[in-house]
């Protein structure tokens, strides 16, 4: 006979066998093992983190890198602002100085012709389009054309007394070019446009098949030389009345405050005479207080082709003398055209 405490040991034992044949897998049955599956592993890839190239934007926690980027943008917005208030400037300045420069006296076409056929001038609307006044020799046919550059103020049709001088001293045709802007004619007064509007009125004259000087006055002197400068072979020679070194030049003596950087329209006929082969004249007043004798005189100095010089010296910018019985008239005609004097 067993012992009551071996017994309960042996049956703790045979229970525990027991649990453990029922809870492993050859124990179960059959029907229970087909449908038991094992887990699949999931793999594990590495982790993937966006590379420069394909982020849009890459944030540190700390902040510092949108720091940088934030300071950059501000200061890319300022020199843009900079910039802008830049040219802003330039442009208000540069339309302030043609306001300074520019005085046009402008009228309609039906009564500036009537104007002008009382003074003895036609218009000159070569294909349709006017661009000045023309006055033919009263008594014989023109050898020459003397084309006549006005100043920065009033109109072609204020120059007529060119007419009287030229066709006293010779068989000339007197052409007043009217400026983009002044008088009747349309456009807006620039360099540019004044600069073109003379090349091209030489172009046509030339279709004359007569040689043609240019005579231009106060401003008219640096857009003629200007003109000539660009196509020498069409301009037989260039008479200067009161002629203008260049606007920079003479800014610099009424508005010594403003930049010459600034100055839109500098008219630098100091520049353009040297690169003009043919004659040139000019005719300097004394007491210029506008332009200045003394950078009209350098304009001559500095001129190495064929010069003349006439200087009156008593007179102011606007009240030279136009005495057709002068006998200047016929020497500058000579100088310039000797075919026509």
């Amino acid at each position: 006979m067993v012992p009551p405490r071996i017994v309960k040991k042996r049956r703790h034992l045979v229970d525990s066998l027991s649990i453990r044949r029922e809870s492993s897998p050859a124990a179960a049955p059959s029907h229970m093992r087909a449908q038991r599956r094992t887990p699949a592993r999931r793999s594990r890839s590495p982790p993937t983190f966006p590379s420069i190239q394909q982020a849009d934007t890459i944030t540190i926690s700390d902040g510092r890198y949108d720091s940088k980027m934030a300071r950059r943008r501000a200061t890319i917005l300022v020199l843009f602002s900079f910039a802008v208030v830049a040219v802003t400037v330039v442009a208000v300045l540069a339309s302030l100085q043609r306001r300074l420069l520019y005085f046009p006296v402008q009228e309609d076409l039906a009564p500036a012709t009537l104007a002008a056929q009382r003074a003895g001038f036609e218009p000159w609307s070569p294909k349709g389009r006017f661009l000045g006044w023309r006055a033919r020799h009263p008594n014989q046919p023109a050898r020459a054309i003397v084309l006549v550059l006005h100043g920065n103020a009033g109109s072609a049709l204020g120059r007529a007394h060119y007419r009287d001088v030229f066709q006293q001293a010779g068989a000339v045709d007197v052409v007043l070019l009217e400026y983009p802007g002044y008088g009747p004619r349309a456009g807006e007064p620039s360099q540019e446009s004044l600069v073109a509007a003379c090349r091209e009125a030489v172009a046509l004259l030339r279709r004359d098949g007569l040689p043609v000087a240019v005579a231009g006055e106060s401003l008219g002197s640096a857009v003629a030389s200007l003109a000539a400068a660009e196509q020498p072979a069409d301009v037989a020679g260039l008479f200067l009345v009161t002629p203008l070194a260049s606007v920079t030049a003479v800014a610099k003596r009424h508005y010594p405050f403003v930049p010459s950087a600034l100055v839109a329209d500098t008219y630098r006929a100091d520049l353009a005479l040297p690169r003009y082969p043919g004659p040139v004249a000019f005719l300097v007043a004394g007491r210029d207080e506008v332009v200045f004798p003394d950078l009209g005189l350098a304009l001559f100095e500095a001129r190495t082709g064929p010069k003349r010089l006439w200087l009156e010296q008593r007179s102011g910018h606007n009240d030279l003398v136009y005495d057709p019985r002068d006998p200047k008239w016929r020497e500058v005609l000579r100088f310039l055209l000797p075919d026509a004097g």
